[in-house]
């Protein structure tokens, strides 16, 4: 199953490059070599030629490694989450990823937080309804505040909307204080959902829903 994953993965990142290869792109010549133009034509009509046609191979790939399942497609540099149901995208939303920050750790290590949404596949792990935040250590550091000792003093109720769902360590789908950031990085890994959206994903997902994440 695992091997599975990883090759859908890598298909797909694969099809998202070729797929941006525009159809009928030219090379552009100074005007001093207008004799060079029918050969840089011909090779890079060749070129093309065989990138359409592996996008081809890989597209088909591509469909039947796909989850036979519904499943959450989130695209971290376009900042949107998409529900698919095989080829037809049951919903599109945008969202807030990563925000790619490097935080130190306090010590004298070189131990480092860095707030990146990870890539990959992955399933849903736990629904909640209104979640509270058990904010962690770096919560406090990045606020210049000191890391308190009674676990009650790192609770947080009302910041992350109505519904959340855990994909492992630590990281979550849910909502935000903050919608005027969504179509952002500025997460700490988390994936950030307006109230809308967030519970059509929520009524839409199961525990062991796919979410594949690039």
């Amino acid at each position: 199953m695992m091997s599975v994953r990883v090759a859908f993965s890598s298909l797909l990142l694969i099809a998202l490059l070729v797929a941006d290869v525009p159809p009928n792109s030219q090379a552009l010549l100074p005007d001093s070599e207008p004799h060079r133009l029918s050969t840089l034509d011909t090779a890079g009509d060749g070129h093309l030629h065989s990138l359409q046609a592996r996008y081809k191979a890989l597209s088909a790939q591509l469909s039947r490694l796909k989850p036979q399942q519904p499943y959450i497609l989130v695209d971290t540099a376009r900042n949107h989450l998409y529900v698919k149901r095989r080829q037809e995208v049951v919903l599109d939303a945008i969202a807030s990823t990563g925000s790619g920050i490097i935080l130190d750790k306090p010590g004298e290590g070189n131990d480092q937080w860095v707030f990146d949404t990870p890539r990959g596949e992955f399933l849903v792990q736990s629904k909640l309804t209104d979640p509270a935040w058990v904010k962690p250590d770096w919560a406090f550091i990045e606020e210049g505040e000191e890391i308190p000792k009674n676990p009650a003093d790192r609770v947080e109720q009302g910041v992350l909307g109505e519904y959340a769902l855990g994909f492992g360590k630590g990281y979550f789908i849910h909502g935000t204080l903050y919608t005027r950031l969504l179509g952002k990085n500025v997460t700490h890994g988390c994936i950030r959902l307006n109230d809308g959206d967030l519970k059509r994903v929520y009524t839409f997902a199961r525990v062991g829903t796919p979410i594949i994440i690039f």
